[in-house]
């Protein structure tokens, strides 16, 4: 793959269509009439708009404006992932589905998907604070209590196929490692693979199974970073947490959830985790084999993360967000990585 330089002519791409005129006008075309003071949020895979109201709409006068990336999800997907954020909100779990308009959540324009959820303030949480780490953790096991149940229909699994397999395939096919790595790159993969599908319930093509000794699979937030997690302070209405952008809503191990809220040392790791399953274990039993797939989860991550970038490079705001990759030292420090994968999926896990 080839990444042409900055100066170079790029594709149009069908978000250079999404001018404000437009994000005004797809409101509008659904009843919602914006008085014209509107801010473009923090997010790459989708265009994401804050978008003040003439006049309140069920109580709300300002809302975020989704425009989902053309071709990633389809309707049916996006469905899922709305009803999903309904019955979280249902069940009285602080998550923020998007508005009913016109008795539909999701909407059409100008060749456009998109969703209008209320604005939801707030800030991210502070993890070195155990009490915040056992509330989320609280909030994580009611979110999967509903996860669990019914399952997703046609929204894919989080497993090795989705995160390692297809992706491995496109940027191979794509030219897209640089060509002095490839081969290292390969074959770390390979050898990191090995190790993630020895987990049955990552391995590609493993159907769920419904035995006691089985990990369960659940419906998921998918990508609970903390950017994900607004935070109220105690003392101010709605205080806590709530979740935001189930965009990567996926079927899989309860642990998705978790393991991205730790950060630091293994000691400092497994002092958050234990603040997280204790919080979780107050209204959810937590599976402590799934500790054991938390670096086999973190290294699909990586491998997944490689392609997310390299089939956006036609999106204007990937390259110049980052502009380090698809260089050889981009490559190399992916090798690097996944060697050190390599050697924390053979350590114990973490424990809680």
């Amino acid at each position: 793959m080839t990444f042409p330089a900055d100066d170079a002519p790029r594709p149009t791409h069908p978000y250079s269509a999404l001018t404000p005129d437009v994000v005004q006008d797809a409101l509008a075309h659904i009843g919602l009439w914006g008085d014209g003071r509107m801010s473009a949020l923090n997010s790459f895979e989708n265009r994401v708009y804050q978008i003040h109201l003439e006049s309140p709409v069920d109580g709300v006068d300002q809302v975020v404006a989704k425009f989902y990336r053309p071709g990633r999800w389809s309707d049916a997907q996006i469905a899922e992932e709305h009803a999903f954020a309904e019955e979280l909100a249902a069940a009285e779990i602080p998550a923020v589905p998007p508005l009913r308009v016109q008795d539909e959540t999701l909407h059409h324009f100008g060749g456009f998907t998109f969703a209008v959820s209320p604005r939801r303030g707030g800030r991210r949480p502070e993890l070195d604070n155990f009490e915040v780490l056992e509330w989320i953790g609280r909030f994580l096991a009611r979110i999967h209590t509903v996860g669990a149940a019914r399952p997703f229909v046609v929204r894919p699994a989080l497993d090795s196929d989705a995160f390692a397999l297809e992706p491995r395939q496109w940027l191979m096919e794509h030219g897209a490692v640089a060509t002095e790595v490839r081969t290292a790159w390969s074959a770390a993969l390979e050898e990191a693979l090995a190790l993630i599908e020895a987990h049955p319930v990552l391995r590609a093509g493993t159907a769920p199974q419904d035995d006691e000794d089985s990990i369960q699979r659940i419906r998921l937030h998918g990508d609970c970073h903390p950017g994900n997690i607004l935070w109220t302070p105690e003392g101010q209405a709605g205080a806590g947490p709530h979740f935001v952008d189930l965009d990567d809503a996926r079927t899989g191990p309860a642990v998705q959830d978790l393991w991205m809220l730790l950060s630091g040392d293994r000691r400092q790791q497994t002092q958050q985790l234990g603040a997280l399953v204790d919080g979780y274990e107050q209204f959810r039993p937590f599976d402590r084999r799934e500790l054991a797939l938390i670096e086999p989860l973190r290294t699909l991550r990586l491998i997944h993360y490689s392609a997310w970038v390299a089939r956006r490079w036609d999106d204007p705001a990937f390259p110049i967000n980052f502009p380090w990759f698809g260089t050889r030292d981009y490559w190399q420090g992916q090798v690097d990585m996944l060697v050190e994968q390599i050697e924390e999926m053979q350590n114990a896990p973490l424990m809680a």
